[in-house]
Order: structure tokens, then sequence, then C-alpha cells
């Protein structure tokens, strides 16, 4: 359902709406070449990362180390949430907002997607998918994003649809099913586009599904093709899995938006953790694709490629956080943070492994030694066994994004260094019914975090700035020479991208666990960023189970002269 009001009617009428306009059309010439200059357009955020690339960098230079202790409020957007939702009330404000020319399109939990007027904060249009109550979820009410083209607005919806909103008013265009609800299967992630398709991931991992990844028509929604992350019997991979219906339910989630590299015409996405996620002797072998990033060809869905960060995953280590395309002398690189606490960097034109280094402090489930051979020294092995390692499940690094900067060759990656408890409890496989195979009791106390920056030249940390409490949202690099990053506890920091000091902060009343944006208008420069508490805190962060809830988004600028 769509809401709106023509920007000429009663003031009355639309402060009762809390809507002001319909937004002009700037998305009808966002086109799949305009998406691969996204750079060329630091006044715009155009797609999930920032560009194709994923490196959530932004090239805007007005707001630096110099003058960013003058940053402030520019406005602020408040939603708030009403009556039941799909599932518990775990929801979380988690999206990176899109921005064209101006206008900026936002999507919240539980179906909401917003268009707002980037200068103002006023809402233009607000558009509601109806999420049946008794859906299935492993992690909290959430969604990461939406994306943008050919005058559409796509977003993927909890009961797992995919749907086309019309830019200007957000009336629907057309809304295609791509997962069973039934079977527990979900869907979180913000779209990719590419070319003229929209590609899509599932979610449901927890629930013993099978992971897949979907192409659709941006005109029409038409399906063009899918890819399952586990390899049906006699499919390469599949030798990785027994013998029996282990496959059919392997997990192996794409829950986490991809990037791409349009030279070599591949898509990297990260998959998820094999289900059931710490039960593995019900799956021997290393369970491909789970855990892994793949290279995918758009065109068919194909996997050229892939590399396998955790075979045969025993502590719910997902793989599917961003895989960061850049180049060093010459070469075709990937840098990824992943949840078994390892930074990886990998040659993305054949996967193979060039340094793997540890991001995190403590790393006691096992090993991974320089020629990437991993070995397991902690895991649940035997049912009713307790055992505790670090990282915990929510890993060193959990879903929100690390950044690289161009300008200083450097990735930050906000760190998670927190431990947990499993115990084995093996449980038969049910259909939507939660299939981990462990109880797990993530530690309360005993805990840090960081924002840390690392050298993908060498593997090497350059600086880091420390916290008693793990960092849960993604950063953002800036032309600035700034890193942005926000604390649970609700502050919004800049950082020296060049040594880590602390420049500016700003306390926004709510924990962050989402992904900050850069943009401009008329050459003013702003930083946006939802901020909202909530889904999986039990995993990362259960000492702030019962933190203020929140569900703002700010836009930061200096003051006008």
């Amino acid at each position: 359902m769509t809401e709106y009001v023509d920007a000429g009617r009663a003031v009355g009428q639309a402060s009762l709406s809390g809507l002001a306009g319909i937004a002009p059309p700037v998305v009808q010439d966002v086109t799949y070449e305009r998406i691969l200059q996204a750079r060329s357009e630091p006044q715009n955020w155009l797609t999930y990362y920032g560009a194709y690339d994923g490196q959530r960098y932004s090239p805007l230079d007005q707001i630096n180390t110099e003058n960013v202790k003058h940053l402030a409020p520019a406005w602020v957007f408040q939603s708030g949430s009403a009556g039941l939702h799909a599932g518990p009330s775990t929801y979380s404000f988690e999206a990176a907002p899109i921005v064209v020319d101006g206008i900026m399109f936002v999507s919240g939990w539980d179906g909401f997607v917003w268009a707002i007027d980037g200068r103002t904060g006023q809402v233009m249009w607000r558009y509601k998918h109806a999420i049946p109550y008794d859906t299935s979820l492993c992690c909290g009410n959430v969604n990461r994003g939406v994306a943008v083209a050919k005058g559409k607005v796509f977003v993927v919806t909890l009961n797992a649809h995919v749907i086309a909103l019309d830019a200007t008013n957000g009336e629907l265009v057309w809304d295609v099913t791509y997962g069973d609800v039934r079977a527990g299967e979900s869907a979180t992630v913000a779209p990719l586009v590419v070319k003229d398709m929209v590609v899509v991931g599932s979610s449901g991992g927890e629930f013993g599904v099978r992971g897949h990844l979907d192409a659709f028509e941006l005109d029409t929604g038409r399906h063009i093709w899918r890819c399952y992350t586990v390899p049906k019997p006699g499919e390469r991979g599949s030798e990785t899995w027994p013998d029996g219906p282990a496959w059919t339910r392997g997990g192996g989630n794409c829950w986490v938006t991809g990037t791409f590299d349009p030279e070599l015409n591949l898509m990297y996405w990260g998959t998820g953790n094999p289900a059931p996620d710490f039960d593995g002797g019900l799956r021997e072998g290393d369970n491909l694709y789970t855990d892994s990033v793949i290279a995918v060809d758009p065109d068919n869905g194909e996997i050229r490629w892939h590399y396998q960060y955790n075979p045969h995953d025993l502590w719910d280590y997902d793989s599917t956080m961003e895989h960061i395309l850049f180049e060093l002398d010459g070469r075709k690189l990937l840098a990824h943070f992943d949840k078994n606490g390892y930074f990886f960097v990998l040659d993305r034109t054949n996967g193979e492994l060039v340094r793997v280094s540890p991001f995190v402090d403590r790393i006691t489930w096992g090993e991974i030694d320089p020629n990437g051979k991993v070995t397991p020294k902690i895991y649940p092995e035997k049912e009713g066994e307790e055992v505790h390692f670090w990282p915990g499940p929510a890993g060193g690094k959990e879903w929100t994004h690390a950044a690289y900067s161009p300008r200083t060759q450097l990735c930050y990656v906000p760190v998670q260094d927190v431990g947990a408890s499993v115990t084995r409890r093996r449980r038969e496989f049910k259909e939507s019914i939660p299939y981990w195979g462990a109880s797990v009791t993530v530690d309360s106390d005993d805990m840090a975090g960081s924002v840390s920056a690392f050298d993908p030249s060498n593997g090497n940390e350059v600086w880091r700035w420390r916290n008693d409490v793990p960092m849960c949202g993604s950063v953002l690099a800036t032309g600035g020479d700034l890193v942005f990053a926000g604390e649970p506890t609700g502050e919004f920091n800049a950082f020296d991208a060049r040594t880590g000091e602390l420049l500016w902060q700003f306390q926004t009343g709510c924990g962050h666990h989402s992904s900050p944006t850069a943009y401009s208008i008329d050459g003013r420069q702003y930083l946006a960023v939802p901020v909202g508490w909530g889904a999986w805190v039990e995993g990362f962060l259960p000492g702030m189970l019962g933190a203020p809830h929140g569900d703002a988004l700010f836009a930061f600028a200096l003051p006008q002269e």
C-alpha cells in the first residue's frame, strides 16, 4: 500500500499523513551504464555500496579532518513502530540509503520503503508491504536497502518477494515471489542491479533451506535464472555432501549484497553457513558452496570459481559479508573480513589466495596458516558437550561492512571481540523450525571492539581505535580522509583515516546497526545514517538487549554560512 499527498494539499492533511508530496522523476535516467560510472557522481549514492566495487568510499571532501568538528544534524527522520510485526519485535533499522539527485530512497523493517527529500528530511511517499505475522525469521525484522534503476525502486520483503515500485509515487509496478515462507525462507538483502536485471539472494539458512541467487528482468519481473549455492547430486561440488537429503536443506544463503567487476563480467557473492549450523555429524564433508565466495556469471547464473573460507563450518561462520574489489600493483584483488576472524585477500580473476591474516585478537576455534590450510581446534563434537570459542557465532565481524579508501589504500573494519558457549543438541529436521543443532550462549562480558585499519598489501594492522563493546555498524570512508562509524551505545564517530584519531562524535540516542552513506545537494555535503538497535542482539551483544530500540535516520552537514 502506498500513501502520499500532493504538495499543494492542505497542511493539516499533510501533517496527519506525515507525507508531503510526490518525488521528482530522478530515477528515470538511472541506467546500468550510469551505475557503472557511479563514482563519477560523488553527489549521489546510486547503489548499495556506493559503487559496484563494494568499497563504501565517497570521493566527497567538503567535510574533512580540519572542519569535521563542526558537523551537526541537518535533519532527522523518524518513523516509529506501529501495530504487530512479522515475527517477534526484534526489528532494526539496518538499511543503506540510496540518493539520486537529492532524493533519498530507503527501506525499513516490516516492509516499509520511503522516498525522502535529502535536503530537508520531508517524506515524499511511503510504501508498506503486508507481511504475514507468522513469517519465520532467524535474526530479526530487518531489511538492508533498496536498488534503483529505470524509474523504479527495487526491494525484497520478509516473506520472500522481490518488488518494483514507481520511484515517483511508490506505487507497485510488479511483485514476484522467489522463496517459500512455509519452508522458512525469507529475504533481507539489498538488491543489486546488473545490466537489465535485478539480482537478489535468499535468507533462512537457520531453518534448513537451500540457498539461492535469483535474477529478474527490471521492466517486467520475469525470472531469468536461479543459482543454487548447494549443488544437487551429480553437480560439481556435490561430492562434499553425504548421500541422502542433507544437501536439500544445506543452507548457504546469500543474504548480503554482492559486488561486481564489469571487466571480468563476474559478480562476487558471499554465502552463509551450512545447516544445521553446529551439528556437523549430519553433513560430513566440506559442504560446498557454503561459507564461500562464489564468482557468478551474471548472464546465466553459473558459478565460475569459488573459494571456501570455512570448510565444514561448525561455528555458524557465515561468509556472506562484502567482498571489496581493488587493484594493487596492477593485479585485480578482492578483500574479505570473515566471521572466523581472518582477513583474506584473493585474486578475483581466479580465486587464488594471495594472503590471509587475523584481524581480531582472540581466535580459539582453530587457525588458518599463510597457505590457507584450515585446522579446527574447538567445536561442539559430542552430544551435550559444552565448548567455548572466540569469535562467537556473530563473528569477528558480522554482516555490517568494512570500507576501503583509494586515497590511503587501507581497509577499515568494525571489529567484534566476543566469545560464546555452544552445547550440541541434535534435533530432527522439521520444515520452518530452527535447525541449529545446538544451544548457544553468547558472552555478556569480557568483550571488546574496535575500528581497525589494515593494509591489504601485507595484511598488517595500521591503527586501531579501541572500544569497550563490539562495533556493530558499517563504516564509511570519504575523500576528506575521514572514516565514519557508529557505536552500539549511540555515538556516531568520525576518525582520521590515516591515524585513527577520534575527531568528532555525536550521540544519536540509539545504537548503530546500519550503513552510513554520503551525498551532496547544491554543493553541500551530507552524511546519512539510520539508527535503530535490534535484530539479533543476543548474538553479537547480549548485554545490550534492553537498549533503546530507536527508529531514526540522521543527516549531518556543516553549518551553512
